[in-house]
């Protein structure tokens, strides 16, 4: 499995980036994003199950849409009015789930960074 990432840049805060990531080796069950701030642990951003079925976290909800491409071998996050706090390298990720309340992943990108300012 392969997951490359890309669409990470600066923005002001209000503005938009959507981040794809390319995925190879997978095409089943769920799908994600993470983010990691520095000094910070990863945490989960949103999901997207096989049915097409989306979850975000609390803190993106309203403002991020993951999408699947066609084929379901590209995965998208929009960002919508960018705030500072969403800096953070931000991985795609494959075989996810939620376990506990908490989520986590076996597949993983190499992260590509997103600053707000």
């Amino acid at each position: 499995v392969q997951l490359v990432e890309s669409g990470g840049g600066s923005v002001q805060a209000g503005g938009s980036l959507t981040l794809s990531c390319v995925l190879s080796g997978y095409k089943r069950d769920c799908m994600g994003w993470f983010r990691q701030a520095p000094g910070k642990e990863r945490v989960w951003v949103a999901s997207i199950e096989s049915d097409g079925t989306t979850e975000y976290a609390d803190s993106v909800k309203g403002r991020f849409t993951i999408s699947k491409g066609s084929g379901a071998t590209t995965l998208y996050l929009q960002m919508t009015s960018l705030k500072p706090e969403d800096s953070a390298l931000y991985y795609c990720a494959a075989q996810c789930g939620k376990d506990n309340g908490t989520w986590y992943a076996y597949y993983w990108g190499q992260g590509t960074q997103v600053t707000v300012s």
